[in-house]
Parts: C-alpha cells; structure tokens; sequence
C-alpha cells in the first residue's frame, strides 16, 4: 500500500473517532499522538502497517518500555493501537486483528515521576551561582537532561571524552560499553562556565580528568552527593514530585518521544542493550544520534 492510501486510511479513522465514536477532542487528539507513535515506529522499520505481527507489536512495545515510558502510558498507547486495528477490521481493510493477542503491561505500585522543562528550570533558579558548587550543580543538571545520562555515567565523566566543540561526549555505560552522546549547546555553555570555577581548584593528578568534582574534597562527586544535591534542590523548589537523577534520565527519553524522535535513536542514547534491541548500534551512526537530538530534544527547540 503506497503512502497516499495509508494516510487515506489514518484520515478515515479520525473521522470514525469523530462521527461514530463521538469522542471529545481532546480524546481523538490523544489517540492520534499515541497512534503516530506506533505508526512511526513501523515506517522506521521499514514496513507497512497493513502487514503488522505480534511480533511487531511485542518490538514496539519493549521499545518504549526502554526508552521509559511507563505501564500505565504504555497501556493507554496500546489501547490506541488496538483501537485502530478494530477499526481496520470493521472497514473490511483487515480480516484479523493483529493486536488480539498483545498483552498489555502490568501497572507497578510505583510510577517514576517526569520532569516539564518548566520544573527543570526551576530547579535552577534556585541554584546558589554564588557559592563555589553553584554553576557545577547548573552544569550537572542540565547534562543530565540534556544527555539522559544515568548517574554512575555522569560521575565518571572524563574530561578527555568531552568534545563540546562538535557538541558530542563519550559515554562509558554498564558493563563498559562506550557510546557516543550528543549534548545540547546549552549544556555545553553550563559546562564551560563550570571550567572556569574548575579551573581555579587545586585537583590531585589523578583526578584531573574527571568532568565534576567536589569543591572542598578536590575529588570526584560520588552518587551519594549526586542525590543530596538533587533532593536539596528539588526541595528549595517547591517540586512534590519524588525526583533522583534517574527523573532527568526518564525526562530527557520523554521529551525526546513526545518531541517526534526516532524510538530507535533514543534507545541508543541512553544505552540500553535489552536483548529486542541489541542489533541497532549497527544500523544508528552518530550524525543521525545528533540530528534527533537537535531537532527533537527541548533545549535545542526555537522558542
């Protein structure tokens, strides 16, 4: 089926949504965010959405769990799915529903809570630029967002793997696997700020190398001061939300999706090597990684 036929058919169940559904519009804008989302996801795969599988299905689906997106979302954007293949089914387009079997996710106790740019921001504010830890802490979290980095990453950032000119740094990840990660321009303006504290501190050879270090010990931060640091902030800045480094981390995979990035691109940023996935650091090289980012990622947006 040619492009023109498929998006024919997207059209026809707006319209069903709108006509026979008698959905608000707030409901079918909904399920056709969640719907793109699916979609988009087949076409970079190279396949039509006529001749989806379970297996196709399940592979959407670990995707999105990679990339963060929790239980109770993924839910609802199978429910969209499933709800467009009934569609299709009704339409006489489609005789079986590939979406019958598909389990949905269990719903945990728990959810990991998700940062706006707006609460990143005021974060921020309330950063002591003053103090000698101020623009350091301003560099971290906005490397954090800005990389989707997990914190024992952020740590054991070195200096020698910063390519801030070209706007990437290498990453060495779980079991000390390297990747490269495109970093927005304003986290690289953060970062230079906090060279020019850095700068002035008196580091131990051995120790020159790491990216962020403690002020007063002359030491690389450790995770334990990573989290005081974030809860402190969080805390000054009216957020009720339960936020660690791993809230940037789920943030930043968030942003990127809702901002249209390519699922397989965002998986790759942020490391993960499930084993529905492992294939794709062949197929993905760094200047496609840059140009989602740049495109996608909030940071880099024109206002």
């Amino acid at each position: 089926m040619d492009r023109k036929e498929q998006q024919r058919l997207v059209r026809r169940y707006y319209q069903y949504l709108k006509l026979e559904k008698s959905y608000s519009s707030n409901t079918i804008d909904a399920y056709m965010r969640d719907l793109d989302k699916f979609l988009r996801f087949i076409q970079d795969e190279g396949r039509d959405f006529l001749t989806v599988q379970l297996e196709d299905l399940h592979n959407f689906s670990a995707l999105m769990r990679d990339i963060g997106i929790s239980p109770i979302s993924l839910s609802r954007i199978l429910s969209g799915v499933r709800s467009f293949y009934h569609f299709l089914v009704l339409s006489d387009v489609l005789e079986i529903n590939p979406t019958e079997l598909l389990e949905f996710p269990k719903r945990p106790q728990h959810l990991p809570d998700v940062l706006s740019v707006e609460e990143i921001d005021a974060i921020e504010s309330v950063i002591d630029l003053s103090q000698p830890e101020g623009q350091r802490n301003k560099a971290i979290i906005e490397t954090l967002f800005s990389c989707g980095l997990r914190v024992s990453e952020l740590i054991g950032l070195k200096i020698s793997n910063m390519f801030l000119d070209d706007e990437f740094i290498k990453v060495e990840g779980k079991g000390s696997k390297q990747r490269l990660v495109p970093i927005s321009s304003k986290a690289v303006h953060e970062i230079r700020l906090y060279f020019i504290d850095r700068n002035q501190l008196a580091i131990p050879l051995e120790y020159q190398d790491y990216v962020f270090v403690s002020a007063r010990r002359k030491k690389p931060l450790t995770r334990v001061m990573v989290f005081l640091m974030i809860k402190e902030l969080v805390e000054k800045a009216g957020i009720k939300k339960t936020v660690s480094p791993h809230t940037f981390r789920h943030s930043f995979a968030t942003s990127l999706l809702e901002g249209g990035a390519n699922l397989r691109a965002i998986q790759a940023m942020l490391g993960h090597e499930s084993i529905a996935t492992t294939q794709i650091y062949t197929h993905i090289d760094t200047s496609h990684l840059r140009e989602e980012i740049l495109e996608h990622h909030p940071r880099n947006m024109k206002k």
